[in-house]
């Protein structure tokens, strides 16, 4: 049985020094429960109807999917509340720990707590308003929190921008969420954002919290200068901001990008945060500080809803301390942070896992017969082991465990970490057996940004290969129009769900249905001991193996728009380590059958005279035959590239197919739409010899095969 209440919300950080003991009461029950009579200012005094499970304001309201028991009828907290209860409980306790040098450098939750509002106190008086931003661009450190929770207990909305974003992204997430403040890491970030200063009407303030400045200008402070700025304010303004937050309104805004159009702001309010903390920490048994402190690396990107609730909520929630990895983590020196730290608890996208697995093949291969044939012995034994869940350990596991997989474990820095989980992007089942093969279970979650995260998550004791696990407690997952084989949209119910696309009130609609479950627009299934198993995606959202999402249809027509003897363009790159594309060339068409003809069309062939090419014919070009082609299309890829917003949506690697794409080929339905899939199953030799370890298309040294 289903319930909804309408709830209370708001939360963020600062920096050293001042006693907090005063601010850190606990909350009676009475004041958990009664949050409709929370004081607020007229501005908040918005009219929540009964049906009102979404908003598309940044000043709006929600019910809460409240259940009736157990942990969906917790009460709901800001997140203010729920980092008071952590200080309160832990507050001696390792929050974050950084390198400085050779130096270790940490902060205590109580430290922690405070710097956050020394931050949020200087936020208010740099002019951060009430449902206004603060951007947060740079790589994952002790001052990206910091920025982050101040801004929701300042009254703002936390706001991570991709590092990978170009000036025109920064621009528009800046825009979207009325930026008054952008948190930057350094001079290269700093740039992005001094070209497109002018152009934000509502910045007032710019922070940079590493380097020293190369340059002063209004306006732009050091990290040191900005937490001056509030270390000796009054707390009267903080507190009667925090005093009016309620866990259902708005804090955090990821930015997430669909098949088509600009990025979509997705509202997360502070019960989604705090409740969906407590929902995950305790469905994979995390244990809280005071009995065992657990221990987690932070390198994914926080601009993602994966690493903000791994690295920052699920963490405070059970007091857990979080290490931040080098800015070079993913280029080699992440095994060095987790060999130091020694994480109880790792999260890691597929590239992660993959890059291990290369590496450890590649260093395999290099050992000596004898070390090579024991660890293929151990290898199958872990792999049968684990698959078979025996009730008894076998013998030759153990000896397995002494001579081959201990050792793997300490050099990866995973000896004492009992939880490795994959996530944000599919995986492959050769990685799962290959770590499975190392007793290094991967337990893979799935859910959304509009999920908070995680929606199911595998566990030690319910864990099947290729499966994304079983719902997190207080949720429900629906499969909405099931096929004869039970395949349908898998759909979510929950505490977590969001509460709308800022400023978007049609795709927040398109998103969520009347009864107010959220529609995933990926396919899938239960089996019958109620395992979710990911079989498809409705979107065409490519999603590569590092988790970055993109949209497939802008880059594509993009390259047509570039390239106009191009006569399709179908993007690559869903679970792959970069971005590939197949081409088709401009040709003739049976008028009868409407099959594609070797002939070029007119306009391809003028094109190629102008070229300096004299072919006619597709057969003569495709496969990178035509040198001259060739290098104009690669000039094209180029140009295309140097548009894109992120690093990930480059292409890098194409080829021109022997044929156009039709609807008699398959490859074109009726309206003349793309058919992904048959076009993947068309050319998987293609695409599969894209991502084999071979010279890059980019000279035609080495030619793609042609169909």
């Amino acid at each position: 049985m289903k319930k909804c209440i309408s709830s209370p919300c708001w939360v963020r950080l600062g920096y050293f020094g001042v006693d907090i003991t005063d601010l850190v009461k606990p909350l009676s029950m009475n004041d958990a429960k009664d949050y409709k009579n929370a004081h607020r200012p007229d501005s908040l005094s918005l009219a929540v109807a009964e049906s009102d499970l979404w908003t598309s304001r940044g000043d709006g309201e929600v019910k809460l999917r409240m259940g009736d028991s157990g942990i969906a009828a917790e009460p709901p907290l800001t997140v203010d509340q729920m980092f008071k209860s952590a200080v309160e409980r832990f507050g001696r306790y390792t929050a974050l720990g950084w390198r400085e040098g050779e130096q270790t450098k940490t902060l205590s939750y109580k430290e922690y707590y405070q710097a956050c509002r020394t931050a949020a106190k200087s936020f208010l008086k740099l002019g951060l308003e009430r449902y206004h931003g603060v951007g947060i661009l740079g790589f994952n450190s002790a001052e990206w929190f910091i920025s982050d929770i101040a801004a929701i207990l300042a009254g703002g909305f936390a706001v991570g921008i991709y590092t990978t974003n170009s000036p025109e992204a920064c621009q528009y997430v800046a825009e979207n969420c009325k930026a008054n403040i952008i948190v930057v890491e350094n001079q290269k970030q700093l740039q992005k954002i001094l070209q497109i200063q002018d152009k934000l009407p509502h910045l007032k303030a710019i922070i940079q919290y590493k380097d020293a400045l190369k340059e002063k200008r209004p306006n732009l402070y050091t990290w040191a200068d900005f937490m001056e700025l509030g270390r000796d304010e009054s707390d009267t303004q903080l507190d009667g901001i925090i005093a009016t937050q309620k866990p259902n309104q708005c804090c955090t805004l990821i930015y997430t990008s669909g098949t088509t159009g600009q990025p979509k702001g997705v509202m997360l309010s502070h019960d989604n945060l705090t409740w969906t903390a407590l929902s995950v920490g305790c469905h994979v048994r995390l244990t809280e500080a005071t009995k065992s402190q657990e221990i987690v690396v932070s390198y994914l990107p926080l601009s993602h809803i994966a690493a903000q609730m791994v690295d920052i909520w699920v963490t405070m929630k059970v007091g857990g301390a979080t290490y931040f990895a080098q800015p070079d983590a993913l280029k080699g020196t992440l095994v060095n942070t987790m060999r130091e730290v020694r994480p109880t608890a790792f999260m890691g996208v597929p590239r992660v896992w993959e890059k291990m697995q290369e590496k450890m093949k590649s260093t395999g291969a290099k050992s000596s017969t004898v070390r090579r044939k024991v660890a293929v012995w151990a290898k199958g034994v872990g792999l049968q082991t684990n698959l078979r869940k025996m009730n008894q350990t076998p013998v030759n596991y153990r000896l397995a465990k002494k001579l081959v997989f201990t050792k793997v474990r300490k050099a990866l820095g995973l000896d004492r970490c009992t939880k490795c989980y994959t996530g944000a992007a599919p995986i492959t089942k050769d990685t799962l057996e290959f770590f499975l093969s190392l007793d290094i279970p991967l337990y893979e979650l799935y859910g959304m940004s509009e999920s908070t995260g995680p929606h199911t998550i595998s566990q030690s004791e319910a864990f099947r290969l290729t499966s994304c696990g079983k719902v997190i407690p207080g949720c429900e997952t629906k499969i909405h129009s099931p096929d004869e084989e039970g395949n349908g949209e898998i759909c979510f119910w929950g505490r977590h769900v969001f509460m709308g696309y800022l400023n978007m009130a049609d795709k927040t609609k398109d998103a969520l249905d009347d009864e107010g479950w959220l529609h995933s627009g990926d396919l899938g299934k239960h089996d019958e001991n109620g395992f979710l198993f990911i079989t498809g995606r409705i979107k065409e959202l490519i999603i590569t193996a590092g988790g970055e999402n993109i949209p497939p249809v802008p880059i594509e027509d993009a390259v047509k728009e570039a390239l106009p003897l191009v006569s399709n363009a179908m993007l690559i790159g869903d679970k792959r380590k970069f971005l590939a594309m197949l081409l088709t060339i401009k040709c003739q068409v049976n008028g009868d059958t409407g099959a594609p003809e070797d002939e070029l069309t007119p306009e391809a062939i003028e094109l190629c005279r102008k070229l300096g090419s004299s072919a006619t014919r597709v057969s003569e070009i495709a496969g990178g035959r035509d040198r001259v082609i060739h290098a104009a299309i690669q000039d094209g890829i180029n140009r295309v590239n140097e548009n894109a917003t992120s690093n990930a949506q480059r292409i890098q690697k194409w080829t021109i197919l022997g044929q156009d794409f039709s609807i008699f080929g398959g490859e074109l339905g009726p309206t003349m739409k793309l058919k992904r899939p048959v076009v993947m199953k068309m050319y998987k030799e293609q695409i599969e010899h894209f991502y084999k370890e071979v010279v890059t298309p980019s000279t035609p040294d080495n030619p793609m095969p042609s169909k």
